[in-house]
């Protein structure tokens, strides 16, 4: 196994093919209502990162009724494990009392195996934490933290208006509660590097995740970087990078995701990213003909420590 994916982490801890249903609150995200921003992160549509999320009007049931209906569609067939996914907007940017009470709507579904909630790592009050917790002793709760990038420049560029400190408290309060955490990392952003990428997935990595997501960046009719002269990299290029990256983390962590795919309907580049599964395709060939292992790179690096220190 050149990687440990999602979808065989699943088989081997829920015993079957799980699906993810993605959800939406009806909050919003202080970046977005003024409190730290207006108009969202560079790279957010006016959905929230949450385009292919169900209606936030309609109750949760109706929402996980809806998501269970399109898969069985799509396979043919009624699968018997679902991932609640709270994707759109931050999750836990409302009263905790109405998150009690999405949340728990989902979690207790019979067919949900697990509740996963998309925030920001300054967006978790106490109370919310406490929230967390306690749900994570009736099914697992995994948290997604969006920290894209570790790089102070693009921080600021990309309006993501919280602090790199913000992102390892929130790892660190969440894992005290034995709550697992996903990092989301971009890559192709403006002014970046693979150098960059490389320490930003070195910096997420700092503290104990469970899971990360990397995604290409795209460019969304109505985003603040349809607005910029920015020039989307190649398929190859993200396939090298991406690729490349998997050798830098650790062998249990979880990659949930190699790259994503945007609206079509809003997608104005690059183009080559509606076709996913010809993206997917290319991912698996460089990794079998290049050899490339997950965590290959640390292990090189804990073999020169050591010769370093025999020879001290």
């Amino acid at each position: 196994m050149a990687y440990r994916d999602l979808n065989g982490a699943l088989r081997e801890r829920f015993g079957k093919k799980v699906y993810k249903i993605s959800l939406s609150t009806p909050f919003t995200c202080p970046n977005r209502d003024g409190n730290k921003g207006v108009g969202g992160c560079l790279f957010c549509s006016a959905k929230g990162s949450g385009n292919f999320a169900a209606d936030s009007q309609k109750s949760i049931s109706s929402q996980l009724e809806e998501g269970k209906r399109r898969v069985s569609a799509k396979l043919g067939t009624a699968p018997r494990g679902y991932i609640a996914y709270f994707q759109a907007f931050t999750s836990t940017y409302g009263p905790v009392d109405i998150q009690r009470k999405l949340f728990t709507e989902a979690i207790l579904d019979p067919e949900v195996v697990a509740l996963s909630v998309a925030t920001r790592p300054d967006c978790i009050s106490q109370e919310c934490l406490e929230l967390l917790s306690e749900l994570n002793t009736v099914k697992p709760v995994w948290v997604e933290l969006g920290l894209q990038t570790a790089k102070k420049e693009t921080v600021a560029l990309i309006r993501r208006n919280y602090e790199n400190e913000e992102y390892l408290s929130a790892v660190r309060r969440l894992r005290e509660k034995g709550i697992e955490v996903i990092v989301h990392l971009i890559l192709g952003l403006p002014g970046e590097d693979h150098n960059d990428e490389i320490a930003s997935l070195t910096f997420a990595l700092s503290v104990p995740v469970q899971g990360v997501k990397f995604h290409l960046l795209h460019v969304l009719l109505g985003t603040g970087l349809a607005e910029m002269d920015y020039k989307a990299i190649s398929m190859e290029e993200y396939v090298y990078r991406v690729t490349d990256l998997l050798r830098f983390v650790p062998r249990d962590v979880v990659i949930h995701r190699m790259t994503g795919d945007g609206d079509k309907k809003e997608l104005l580049s690059p183009l080559w990213s509606g076709d996913k599964k010809r993206v997917l395709n290319a991912i698996s060939r460089r990794i079998r003909e290049e050899g490339i292992q997950q965590g290959s790179a640390l292990k090189k690096r804990i073999k020169k420590n050591i010769k370093k220190q025999k020879n001290t």
